[in-house]
């Protein structure tokens, strides 16, 4: 089918009414999320991965990613509004939107950054329609070997490119594959680390990791750090919010420049709309006439970002969907419910679910006109809701987590995983121990192990097997030149703060 064929296709799924309803059900919940510092989308996420169990694919990824990409929108409101960003993506923004609404001008910031973030969002739909099913058709030519080889690489990317040190990663990678193997033998069903457990010989479930390691430590960590901030209700009124001619002019070149390094840094496993929105504001204070206005309440310093981690959102759907890898956490539960409703993730999606696959995608563009709408009117609601104190809000999403973890299998077992991951995710925030490599190699993990015993099977115990085809071969090759980079950084960086705190020490005199 051409183009146009595809957009058809997704617009006849997107546009059934049960999928509108939660495509808004997503995008409100994350909107909702984003504004509310501390909870984040992945919690959010979590709660109601159980839905998905009762709905179908194609609506259950809907509401996930709404949730995903609605929480973007949202968190730019407490970015602004109390320079606490809603979200890792969002702390850019709070350099110059939180400067912007000191000046009384936070209507204008907000409404800029709703439009910024649609624009950013619009062009990474329209790559991601571009070039996932390029991707996708020639991915049909992988075999076990090369889904093994792709996976090792994309674990070895998130971890060696996750913030902190590349062996912290790594090893949290391994610790999440380590944990994918609890449970029952894939071909022979023989218990593996339950430890006489009887709950363990069916996995650890991936609700109860997810909500321990993102929601619960989130929680505990934000509990004291964050209150309430004194916010200017009149600064956000609808008068309030009209830029002006000069704001209008100063936004289209940053927000191109945005969107153009968020699609990039999406595709990249690991990295997605934090980094993208970091680098994105880097370079608009480099190519910046003005570079001193950054800072201060510089308009281009809140539309780049906004867009950037906009369009990264949508653009990390490319390896997730074409090739079945997932760059980040978010992207390892959308596929975590894939796998749940019986769907192989990977370049067959394309071909063999054209209805799912294209419908997500114009679910997507529908997702974000409902936001510029949602957002607009609502600014004044959730101001109100920043007025809440947090220690009267955490309570209830604790208690939300819990019935959503509890619902998943009727175990209380699971209620008790999530106490104790929520307790290991606490203690890793507080080491600088990174979490989303863990989930990468929980949810990855078996299906590593599934395609590697596999190729050896069809292979007859050959390890050849992984170099003699080239497309393998390629893979491999990349993962150690990979690995050798960042070897390479890590031992260039350690001397260099040696030597800086050995020229510290014995200054010259």
């Amino acid at each position: 089918m051409d183009i146009f064929s595809n957009i058809a296709l997704g617009l006849d799924t997107a546009l059934t009414w049960q999928n509108l309803l939660y495509c808004f059900l997503g995008v409100f919940l994350g909107t909702l999320v984003g504004v509310i510092p501390g909870i984040g989308h992945l919690a959010a996420m979590s709660l109601l991965f159980p839905l998905t169990f009762y709905l179908d694919p194609t609506t259950a990824l809907i509401m996930l990613a709404g949730i995903w990409y609605g929480s973007s929108y949202g968190g730019n409101t407490a970015s602004i509004l109390l320079n606490i960003p809603g979200s890792p993506a969002n702390a850019v923004t709070c350099l110059d939107g939180y400067p912007m609404a000191r000046q009384g001008r936070g209507g204008v910031a907000l409404l800029m950054t709703t439009v910024a973030s649609f624009i950013g969002g619009s062009i990474g739909i329209m790559l991601l329609m571009m070039f996932a099913p390029v991707i996708a058709s020639y991915a049909l030519q992988f075999g076990s070997a090369e889904y093994f080889s792709l996976m090792i690489l994309g674990l070895v990317a998130a971890s060696t490119i996750s913030e902190g040190s590349a062996v912290k990663g790594l090893a949290m990678v391994v610790l999440g594959i380590m944990c994918g193997t609890v449970g029952a033998d894939i071909y022979t069903g023989t218990p593996r680390f339950s430890f006489g457990i009887l709950e363990l010989t069916d996995a650890i479930n991936l609700v109860a990791l997810a909500m321990g390691i993102f929601g619960v430590a989130e929680i505990i960590g934000s509990v004291r750090k964050i209150k309430v901030g004194d916010i200017d209700p009149a600064s956000v009124k609808f008068k309030a919010m009209k830029p002006t001619k000069d704001d209008v002019r100063r936004s289209w070149a940053p927000m191109a420049r945005g969107s153009g390094i968020g699609a990039f840094f999406g595709t990249l496993p690991g990295t997605g709309p934090s980094v993208a929105a970091f680098m994105s504001y880097a370079v608009e204070k480099r190519v910046a006439r003005e570079p001193e206005r950054f800072g201060k309440g510089a308009i281009e310093g809140i539309m780049a970002p906004e867009s950037s981690n906009n369009s990264a959102d949508q653009t990390s759907f490319i390896p997730t969907l074409s090739l079945g890898i997932p760059g980040s956490p978010t992207m390892a539960l959308m596929l975590g419910a894939l796998m749940i409703h019986g769907i192989s993730p990977g370049p067959s999606l394309v071909s063999e679910q054209p209805a799912l696959f294209w419908g997500l995608i114009m679910s997507f563009w529908i997702g974000n006109l409902m936001l510029v709408i949602l957002n607009v009117p609502l600014i004044g609601v959730w101001v109100r809701l920043l007025m809440i104190p947090y220690h009267l809000l955490y309570p209830a999403v604790l208690m939300f987590i819990c019935i959503g973890t509890y619902t998943v299998s009727n175990s209380a077992f699971d209620v008790w995983l999530v106490v104790c991951f929520g307790m290991l995710g606490y203690l890793m925030r507080i080491f600088d121990w990174p979490a989303a490599p863990l989930l990468l190699g929980f949810v990855l993990g078996p299906l590593m192990e599934e395609h590697f015993r596999r190729s050896m099977l069809m292979s007859r115990g050959n390890f050849s097997t992984f170099i003699d085809r080239p497309i393998s071969a390629t893979v491999l090759a990349i993962t150690a030149a990979l690995l050798v980079w960042t070897v390479y950084s890590a031992i260039r960086n350690r001397r260099s703060k040696l030597s800086a705190q050995a020229l510290a020490e014995n200054p010259a005199r």
